[in-house]
């Protein structure tokens, strides 16, 4: 680090040493410019390890807006432009990664996370990027063109500072928010900050009943009664609630709504191999089964698809004895047969914490920063990236093509940056 009043080159910091950092660190490095990055963890790219299960779904061929959310969605339309998807794509091709697409999802061709990150390191090392582990950033301040650093190593001072440190989610990779406290002490705001990508809470009695099941299923998601959205895919039943990469999907949306009071709840389509449009569609299959496989009890009938576990649950939730055969019940209890497997609904109360958290719903608005620099609105000099700001993406690998898309700006925002200038 330069002693206060060195500014004979641009000196700058790269806060965090996660997929965003690391992907600014590299496109902040030029001749003329010093670049470290300031890690707390004693390693980088701690929880790029941990994503896509160790593999690293590292990018997603759809880049639809729709599989974001912000709430400031043309700010974000700026930055996901197509020319950058391209651009990040050909510098994962140009530091040796061979993608393995599968349904539009990219994987490294090992199917290894380290692959990504240490192809990062490499690129990092290469082109002389500093690394200080283990260092805290514990306060930022500017004076004049230079930003002073009060770090657990000690006090720095950089021409430009990028902030990279990640949300408050999966804290034990060493997320804890302190980015919020750095943006609000420059004056940005903070769109409040929820658990996203993470299992929901159900109220019901019947949870330790079904735990332990999984299902492919097509969930609904209402909001205050009001259709939002529908996801299909396998679902993991809990003695909590749900989760799943469907369940997933709807937690950002969930957290937002309980947070102002709604009524958020989830029907469940437990046959959606009928692709049946209504409750009169599931009735008729029932109907063809029963003649199909005859005085048979109703558990035996719904066993041939239905987890022995979600019959018990089932049978119980409408008061129907298992030994009961099909053609014994009223019209109105093989409806509510139907009903049960075509929209089980369920009432969230809750997301799991932050410690169960992919990432976080909302962080510093969209609306204070430059979305072709990633620069602040407020301050010079000063660049925002990744899980930080209030964007968030569905699984499949959208929350990291963000990171490198923010990062890559930010990057590129230090090149553009003139001390001197008077704007």
């Amino acid at each position: 680090m330069t002693k206060e009043g060195e500014t004979n080159m641009q000196k700058v910091a790269v806060i965090g040493g996660g997929a965003s950092g690391l992907m600014a660190a590299i496109y902040a490095k030029t001749n003329r410019n010093e670049v470290v990055i300031l890690e707390r963890n004693n390693i980088c790219a701690k929880k790029l390890l941990m994503t896509g299960n160790g593999r690293c779904n590292y990018w997603n061929q759809n880049q639809s807006l729709e599989k974001y959310h912000s709430k400031s969605k043309l700010i974000l339309k700026q930055i996901l432009t197509q020319d950058y998807q391209m651009e990040v794509l050909q510098f994962f091709e140009k530091i040796g990664i061979v993608p393995k697409i599968r349904d539009g999802y990219y994987y490294p061709y090992s199917n290894q996370a380290t692959s990504i990150k240490e192809a990062l390191l490499s690129e990092v090392k290469s082109r002389g990027i500093g690394i200080i582990t283990n260092c805290m950033v514990e306060g930022i301040r500017k004076e004049k063109d230079q930003f002073q650093l009060t770090t657990s190593c000690g006090d720095m001072y950089f021409t430009q500072v990028i902030v990279a440190t990640g949300s408050c989610a999966c804290p034990k990779t060493g997320s804890d928010g302190n980015g919020y406290q750095i943006a609000t002490s420059f004056g940005h705001s903070i769109v409040p900050v929820l658990p996203s990508l993470v299992p929901l809470k159900i109220d019901a009695s019947f949870l330790k009943d079904w735990s332990g099941v999984r299902s492919d299923v097509e969930l609904t998601l209402y909001d205050n009664h009001q259709l939002v959205k529908k996801e299909r895919g396998e679902i993991q039943l809990t003695d909590y609630g749900i989760s799943g990469i469907c369940v997933f999907n709807f937690s950002g949306i969930v957290a937002r709504g309980l947070q102002n009071r709604h009524i958020m709840q989830i029907a469940i389509n437990f046959v959606p191999f009928l692709n049946a449009e209504r409750v009169e569609d599931v009735l008729s299959f029932l109907l063809q089964r029963a003649l199909y496989l005859g005085n048979r009890p109703i558990d035996q009938m719904l066993e041939g698809f239905l987890n022995y576990k979600l019959i018990y649950v089932i049978l119980k939730q409408i008061s129907i004895k298992k030994e009961n055969t099909w053609n014994t019940l009223t019209k109105e209890q093989q409806r509510k047969i139907a009903n049960c497997l075509f929209a089980f609904q369920v009432d969230i109360i809750d997301t799991k914490s932050f410690d169960h958290a992919q990432v976080c719903s909302g962080g510093m608005s969209l609306l204070e920063i430059d979305p072709l620099t990633m620069e602040s609105v407020n301050v010079d000099g000063l660049y925002f990236t990744g899980e930080l700001l209030d964007v968030d993406g569905d699984c499949g690998g959208y929350n990291l093509s963000f990171a490198w898309i923010s990062g890559m700006l930010a990057g590129k925002g230090v090149l553009k940056y003139d001390p001197n200038s008077t704007n």
